[in-house]
C-alpha cells in the first residue's frame, strides 16, 4: 500500500527545497507546478485551449506564462475559466504519477494549494513546510521580477500559514536546511514504521 504524502505551504515557505530532501531519500516526488510547466510546453495538452481562451498567451506554439499572467491581470473573470481548464489536466497527471509510482511505500504530492483546493482528504497525510513572515517575504521579493503587491495578491489567494500548521499531520520548519532536513527524515521514518 503506497502512502501518499501531501506536501504543501504558502509562496517563500521552502516547499522546493524541502520537495528535494523526499527525493534525495529516495521517494517519488509530484510536482504540481511542474505538472504545470509540462501541460504549457509545446504539445502540451493545455495549449490548444488556453490558446482558445488567451490567443495572446501563444508563443512558438507553447503557452507564454508571462503573457498569460498579463491577460489575468488585465481581466481577473479569466481566472476560473483558466483553472476549469487546467485543474482537470493537472489531476489527470497526478493519477498517472501514482499509478506509475503504485510500488513505491511513499509517494509525495507536492501542491501549493492543496488545502485551498480542499483536496487534503486525498492523502494520507499532509506536511506544510513553514517559516516567519519576516523570512518568507525576504524569499520572495528576492526572486526575479517579483514586487510588493505581485506578493500581497498571491497571500491573498493562499490560506494563511496559521491556519494550514493547524490542519497539517505534520510541520516542516525551513528556517534553516539542517532543521528541515532532520524533519523530513523524522516524517519518513514514522510513515515507514507504521506502513
Amino acid at each position: 500500500m503506497t502512502y501518499k504524502l501531501g506536501l504543501t505551504g504558502s509562496i517563500g515557505m521552502g516547499k522546493s527545497t524541502t520537495a528535494q530532501m523526499f527525493r534525495d531519500l529516495g521517494h517519488p516526488v509530484w510536482d504540481a507546478d511542474g505538472a504545470v510547466h509540462r501541460l504549457y510546453a509545446q504539445g502540451g495538452a493545455a495549449v490548444a485551449p488556453i490558446s482558445e481562451l488567451v490567443p495572446d498567451a501563444l508563443k512558438n506554439d507553447a503557452i507564454d506564462r508571462e503573457a498569460l499572467k498579463l491577460a489575468l491581470k488585465t481581466d481577473p473573470s479569466l481566472i476560473e475559466k483558466l483553472e476549469s481548464l487546467v485543474h482537470p489536466l493537472v489531476a489527470q497527471d497526478r493519477a498517472d504519477f501514482v499509478k506509475r509510482n503504485s510500488d513505491s511505500d511513499l509517494i509525495i504530492l507536492d501542491i501549493p494549494l492543496l488545502f485551498e483546493k480542499s483536496s487534503d482528504h486525498s492523502f494520507d497525510g499532509v506536511a506544510v513546510v513553514s517559516t516567519d513572515a519576516d523570512t518568507q517575504k525576504a524569499r520572495v521579493l528576492s526572486r526575479p521580477g517579483m514586487s510588493e503587491d505581485h506578493f500581497r495578491m498571491i497571500l491573498s489567494r493562499q490560506m494563511p500559514d496559521s491556519e494550514k500548521r493547524d490542519r497539517a499531520d505534520w510541520v516542516i520548519p525551513t528556517d534553516d536546511l539542517e532543521t528541515a532536513r532532520a524533519a523530513v527524515e523524522r516524517i519518513c521514518k514514522e510513515i515507514l514504521a507504521n506502513a
